[in-house]
């Protein structure tokens, strides 16, 4: 089997087998939340984690504003998680899964009082054929507190259900990217899955 095969099927089997973690398993979570609105487009890369005994205490996204015509828009393209332990926002661990290669990062958004990020809705743009489509748009938060946080996103397509909340909190992430197309039609960021954590 050649070496890129053989990752691939690492990587099928791992995300196959994320939804069965058991509580403290080797991998460090508890269980896998997502969303059904997906983008239809890309493959999942590789997870990353927020450090032993940290959860995701906030946000930042990556965004290419509007291209205008007959420029081609992406939209989200990469989400960071900024874990941080206790109440404390410094000494935090920013994790960041596979993002695409345009628009520029936003400053993070914070959970009140040091809570944790514990579900997520994405806004979608429901696929057109032809045309111009983006996929994933922007991405909102919900806190142990109840807050909800908002990303600085693109307003195309509709947030879908809110994923299952984490028992506790979310901490590390992992996204469906599509790969740059060249002169055809980008999309970048078309899903994003979260894993719970509970120490």
């Amino acid at each position: 089997m050649e070496r890129g095969a053989g990752a691939k099927l690492l990587l099928l089997l791992w995300a196959t087998c994320s939804r069965c973690a058991q509580p403290d398993g080797p991998s460090g979570y508890t269980s896998v939340i997502e969303v059904t609105n997906g983008g239809p487009w890309g493959e999942w890369a590789w997870p990353e984690m927020c450090p032993v005994g940290f959860f995701a205490s906030g946000f930042s996204i990556k965004v290419e504003p509007p291209q205008g015509i007959p420029g081609d828009d992406t939209a989200l393209n990469g989400i960071r998680l900024h874990c941080a332990r206790g109440n404390a926002q410094r000494n935090t661990h920013v994790v960041e899964s596979q993002s695409g290669r345009w628009g520029t990062w936003s400053e993070p958004l914070w959970c009140p009082g040091g809570g944790f990020l514990v579900a997520f809705s994405l806004r979608v743009e429901i696929p057109a054929t032809p045309g111009d489509n983006t996929a994933a748009n922007n991405v909102r938060f919900r806190c142990s507190d109840g807050t909800e946080l908002e990303g600085p996103g693109l307003s195309w397509g509709e947030f879908g259900d809110w994923s299952d909340a984490c028992p506790k909190g979310s901490c590390g992430l992992q996204t469906k990217i599509e790969s740059p197309r060249g002169l055809r039609d980008d999309t970048a960021l078309n899903d994003v899955r979260l894993f719970c954590c509970h120490s």
